[in-house]
């Protein structure tokens, strides 16, 4: 199975994700920081890493708002669905990513993360879950 790349797009940081070759489980992979108005240089880490795993798909946070309309940071995340398959010829999957962040820090505290430890990982973190729910709906 090819693997899937899963991306939490926050407005300075993108966690990123990785499935396994199975398409069972997914792993953190880091926490690309950028400016709001530098996406190329995003984009450029995001190549190396789809180059370096063989990805063949993506699947990108969809932030909506608890009601379920699609707000600023939601239209965001719509916008860079276009660039990414745009520019890297993928199909992006958007996936439904309200309380991923939330999750992900119940269980960092749960495993005795110290807060500032946490504050490194979670956008990786939330990557994960947003990518482990995509394969668990396969």
């Amino acid at each position: 199975m090819n693997k899937i790349l899963g991306l939490d797009l926050g407005s300075v940081t993108c966690g990123v994700s990785i499935s396994d070759e199975l398409g069972l489980l997914a792993h953190p992979v880091k926490t690309i920081r950028f400016k709001d108005d530098n996406i190329d240089f995003l984009l450029d880490e995001l190549e190396e890493l789809i180059k370096e795993h063989q990805v063949q798909e993506i699947v990108l946070g969809l932030p909506l708002l608890m009601n379920g309309d699609v707000g600023p940071r939601a239209q965001a995340s719509l916008e860079f669905q276009s660039i990414l398959e745009e520019v890297f010829d993928l199909k992006v999957i958007m996936m439904d990513e309200r309380f991923s962040t939330r999750s992900s820090e119940r269980q960092l505290i749960a495993m005795d993360i110290s807060r500032k430890k946490r504050k490194k990982i979670i956008d990786q973190a939330a990557a994960v879950e947003i990518l482990q729910r995509y394969l668990d709906q396969k």
